[in-house]
């Protein structure tokens, strides 16, 4: 089982960046495919970006080239980097972290970090 804790959320003005930190612990961080959510009020949570252990990585459409999501499997951490901010990406920022085996799927979440952004 792992557990995940997220930082580096909070208020910054449209256009600006933030780099959002995942620490992951207890477990064997290279087994598991990790991502970034988010869930604005009154809204589905929704992927952000995903990495694999192979350092695969894939992106929601309307993020691709704002947002890179990279690990660092010396710190069992991902991070995602968040450039150009909208009001649109106010949201709670979950980290999400999935381990696939022949018996299913082990799925975890963080608490999650708030993102505002706004003038």
């Amino acid at each position: 089982q792992v557990q995940l804790v997220e930082s580096g959320g909070g208020l910054v003005q449209p256009g600006g960046s933030l780099r959002l930190s995942c620490a992951a612990s207890g477990s064997i961080f290279s087994i598991y495919d990790m991502a970034w959510y988010r869930q604005a009020p009154g809204k589905q949570r929704e992927l952000v970006a995903r990495i694999t252990p192979g350092t695969t990585t894939n992106y929601a459409d309307s993020l691709k080239g704002r947002f890179t999501i990279s690990r660092d499997m010396t710190k069992n951490t991902v991070y995602l980097q968040m450039n150009s901010l909208k009001p649109e990406d106010t949201a709670v920022y979950y980290c999400n972290a999935v381990h696939h085996t022949s018996f299913g799927d082990f799925t975890y979440w963080g608490q999650g970090t708030q993102v505002t952004v706004s003038s």
